[in-house]
């Protein structure tokens, strides 16, 4: 796949693996939408990427504000004419357990993770399948097929992604949109730190793990020929989250065990 003259929309661009992304694609030669609430720290994502900004946009986006995608969407293909690749990376992950956990704390994770990519997606579709061409792809997690402590309501969220965009792949075959779940592991971003604690509130620490794993940057580069030869379903995983995954393959009833005693936070 050849992105330059390509539109890539990007939610979650403000920071982390939408940033990465950003410049990746880039890198690439491509027309760039780039969302997120923050214009002021999509403003400095724009001036990272160099002189040449002229083909990269800025549509803020509030991913709890459905009603405003018809717009927004409106907005972003006008900008350069198509979306040729949406990526849904726009997300909120959960430091609580299900017990401390306030059902506005679920709404606003199933808002922002589920409902946001899905209706997001839905906007953009008709115009990729009357082009015939399209390419949907939305960050997952490894918590999309693991659920471990105090992130209930994010992995149902993730799990959630997971068999919409399943389905949805079966429905595009045909229209020759494809649709990629990238699902990684512990990446080195603020992901802890924004994460929601019971009652909504910023957990404001950067997790063990997170702190420990790869930057962005490097998830981005490892998944880029992948993401180029349209995979199905992408893993960037470390050691313990690979093993992890093939366990539950094989032995639900063992992770059970070995997951009861783990640090995940």
């Amino acid at each position: 796949m050849n992105y330059q003259g390509k539109t890539i929309w990007i939610t979650g661009a403000s920071s982390g693996i939408g940033e990465a992304f950003a410049r990746a694609f880039h890198k690439e030669g491509a027309n760039l939408i780039l969302s997120s609430r923050r214009e002021d720290t999509l403003l400095e994502v724009k001036e990272s990427l160099g002189n040449d900004t002229s083909t990269v946009k800025i549509v803020t986006l509030d991913l709890t504000d459905t009603e405003s995608f018809p717009i927004k969407a409106k907005e972003a293909i006008s900008a350069f004419g198509q979306i040729d690749v949406l990526i849904n990376n726009g997300g909120v992950s959960q430091r609580s357990t299900v017990l401390e956990s306030e059902m506005s704390t679920y709404r606003r994770l199933m808002e922002v993770n589920y409902f946001g990519s899905v209706g997001l997606t839905k906007e953009v579709l008709p115009h990729m399948v009357e082009r015939g061409a399209g390419h949907i792809i939305v960050t997952s997690s490894v918590a999309g097929k693991i659920g471990t402590k105090f992130r209930s309501g994010y992995s149902a969220s993730k799990h959630a992604v997971q068999g919409f965009f399943n389905s949805l792949r079966q429905e595009m075959y045909e229209h020759n949109v494809a649709v990629t779940l990238l699902c990684p592991g512990f990446i080195k971003t603020n992901i802890s730190k924004n994460a929601l604690t019971g009652d909504g509130s910023k957990f404001n620490k950067m997790g063990d793990a997170h702190s420990k794993a790869m930057t962005a940057d490097e998830m981005v580069q490892k998944v880029m020929p992948k993401i180029k030869a349209q995979k199905e379903e992408i893993y960037v995983t470390g050691i313990k989250e690979s093993l992890a995954l093939w366990v539950q393959r094989f032995s639900p009833t063992l992770l059970n065990k070995i997951l009861k005693n783990q640090k995940v936070t």
